[in-house]
């Protein structure tokens, strides 16, 4: 559209000066002609000359026109109708009384073009009525192709929207790299996070991380490659391959596809940076000893375009850098590139290896990083108390979008549908998210929206949550504000046993949530021992209330009094002189503690004395936020969050693919 608004006034102007110009000669300011025998004949030539150029002018435009046809109006679209009056013939002086009639008939180029073509060349009789039969119907021109543009536009618009499936994962990462075994071990509840071996870090106030210890390319990165490139590359081609290969694109079935309509959008954070810190320290010396490669290795969208490469694949090709929000950025993207029918195929995903001295020093300067040296599997805890900052992690998490229809066709096993999402910024703070969470709930909303879900659908979030102390709680209460009513919803932290793998965090945490989809099962957030106050509270949690009352009863004449202590969904005595037990219901007044109390069966002749809260203290347990514990969980819609510096956020969502919902 941009194009078309800039070349219109272009077109209007240059056809009018072609107008213009043609028809200049009928005005008659010429230079003076002698008034003797060879004037008069030069004056005859002249106006013979005159009508000649005119109709000439008609009929050039007219043949162009025909050749040209859509090509001429798609050109110069909303230009031709802006030069519609100008090119009536109404504006010319001789042309003032001609019949107003269609310059093309019915069609686009109809009878009267055909009748036009046959005046020409026919004498000036034939050429004046010819000029008569098509006189000012220029403007029929732009009228008819400006009527077929606006069919077009409702023809696209009524066209049914592409649906997008999840049909391959691949990642590497500290907890395994095939998507079943690293669920496995998230089920488990078994971290990740343990010291940094890869180099020595003793100097540092943090020394520990989400390495990824045993990786290996052979059958994935030829070995020349894979002694140049940057880990980031090498994890990006292995996850992209393994995606590929677990979406069983055989080479047989790679040779049906369209290489033209597969493409690679995947992203990093951080890109090269150990390619780029060998060069510098190989600039120390000479220029003479670096790495030839260090340029392109180093940049965050070599990686999309090596992967291409080797597929062979030439559809859309790039990658998109938005700090720890990467993944869900790239993933949303290839996703619209096959719903515009730009693509059938795409990889998408993320890729950061940034455990390295630059890396590391980098975000401990920033004081980002947990230092909980003494017990690194406890580092990371997501909405507990005593968390001091996130834990570094790497690897790289690519998935394999695919249009539906598409992977029907060649019997692809679908493993979940890719329902859409959104970006927003904070535009707050570079690193500190947004107090109110406004950005975060803003996106969420326009998540839901834009994928058309009801938000009581969604009963499962896997949570960006990094374990920071400001940004786990805002994203805590912007998800309470869109999903608080909701009582099966269950949110929980993948980075608790992982770590952040930066910009791979949202693919890796995608594949989480996908085979939570698939298993029915959501994986544990460790390490919260101690939770937050405002992820306990009245609104999603049971209240342990104290009360004391005191219960007399009459035996023998004698008033004995019984103590009595309410705490949780039952009484215990905590007098020794009697063996009185009652379970009640949750009970939150003293009044309904003193109705209740007429329904169980205590002692003849007993009666309540006193009863009067001591204090009222909350429960641990949590019933949004999954604890140290798996559960089961039958998932409707399910949410993915990733938030990155500079206030870049995105909500991605999946859904189980069920095939009834195709007629819907």
């Amino acid at each position: 559209m941009a194009f078309t608004a800039a070349t219109s006034p272009l077109c209007t102007w240059l056809i009018a000066a072609c107008v213009t110009n043609s028809v200049a000669g009928l005005t008659g300011n010429d230079a003076p002609v002698s008034s003797g025998p060879l004037g008069r004949r030069l004056k005859r030539r002249i106006a013979r000359s005159k009508q000649l150029t005119a109709e000439s002018w008609l009929g050039i435009g007219v043949q162009a026109a025909s050749r040209s046809g859509q090509s001429l109006v798609a050109f110069c679209e909303s230009g031709l109708s802006e030069l519609g009056t100008f090119c009536s013939l109404q504006g010319f002086k001789e042309c003032n009384n001609l019949k107003q009639e269609s310059l093309f008939g019915d069609g686009f180029f109809g009878e009267s073009l055909r009748g036009l073509r046959g005046l020409r060349g026919s004498g000036s009789k034939s050429i004046r009525a010819g000029r008569r039969a098509v006189a000012g119907k220029a403007s029929a021109v732009v009228v008819q192709p400006a009527k077929e543009s606006e069919q077009k536009k409702n023809k696209k618009t009524a066209t049914k929207q592409r649906r997008v499936v999840v049909t391959g994962m691949g990642l590497v990462s500290c907890h395994g790299h095939d998507p079943d075994t690293f669920y496995e071990n998230l089920l488990t509840g078994k971290s990740g996070i343990t010291e940094i071996e890869r180099f020595d870090c003793r100097d540092f106030p943090t020394r520990f991380a989400g390495e990824i210890k045993s990786f290996s390319t052979e059958g994935w990165v030829a070995g020349k490659f894979a002694r140049r490139m940057d880990r980031f590359m090498l994890y990006l081609l292995t996850a992209g391959k393994k995606a590929v290969m677990d979406a069983d694109i055989s080479e047989e079935v790679m040779k049906d596809l369209d290489k033209s309509k597969c493409g690679v959008l995947i992203g990093s954070a951080m890109g090269g940076m150990q390619v780029f810190n060998d060069a510098i320290e190989a600039l120390r010396v000479s220029y003479r000893k670096m790495n030839p490669f260090c340029v392109p290795f180093a940049t965050t969208n070599m990686g999309s375009a090596m992967l291409a490469m080797d597929l062979g694949w030439m559809g859309p090709n790039y990658s998109i850098s938005t700090a720890c929000a990467t993944s869900n950025f790239c993933m949303l993207s290839a996703a619209n590139h096959i719903i515009r029918g730009e693509a059938d195929v795409m990889l998408s995903g993320g890729s950061d290896a940034a455990i390295i001295p630059i890396g590391l020093g980098g975000f401990v300067a920033c004081r980002a990083l947990s230092q909980r040296n003494d017990d690194p599997a406890k580092a990371s805890r997501p909405w507990d108390k005593n968390r001091d900052g996130f834990v570094m992690g790497e690897g790289a998490g690519v998935l394999l979008l695919e249009e539906l229809e598409h992977a029907k066709t060649r019997g692809a096993e679908i493993y979940a549908e890719f329902l859409g999402g959104s970006f927003t910024c904070d535009a707050y703070h570079m690193t500190e998210p947004h107090p109110e969470g406004a950005g975060v709930l803003l996106c969420i909303e326009k998540a839901l929206a834009q994928s058309g879900v009801n938000k009581t659908d969604v009963n499962y979030v896997n949570a960006h949550a990094t374990s920071t102390k400001a940004g786990d709680l805002q994203e805590y209460k912007a998800l309470m504000k869109a999903f608080g009513g909701n009582p099966e919803l269950k949110v929980n932290s993948t980075k608790s046993m992982v770590g952040h793998l930066l910009g791979a965090a949202g693919a890796v945490e995608a594949i989480a949530t996908i085979q939570a989809i698939r298993s029915g099962w959501v994986h544990p957030t460790i390490n919260l021992e101690d939770p937050e106050s405002e992820v306990v509270s009245p609104s999603n949690t049971v209240l342990r209330a104290r009360y004391r009352l005191n219960l007399q009863t009459i035996s023998c004449g004698i008033i004995v009094t019984y103590l009595y202590l309410f705490e949780g969904l039952s009484f215990r005595m905590i007098s020794t002189l009697s063996n009185i037990l009652v379970d009640l219901d949750q009970l939150q007044t003293t009044d309904r503690i003193s109705e209740d109390f007429a329904a169980y069966p205590f002692p003849s002749n007993s009666s309540v004395v006193c009863s009067c809260p001591i204090s009222i203290l909350p429960a641990k347990d949590m019933n949004v936020i999954v604890g140290d514990e798996k559960q089961r969980l039958d998932i409707k819609v399910a949410l993915s969050n990733s938030f990155g510096f500079g206030g870049h956020n995105s909500s991605i969502l999946f859904a189980p693919y069920v095939e009834a919902n195709e007629e819907e």
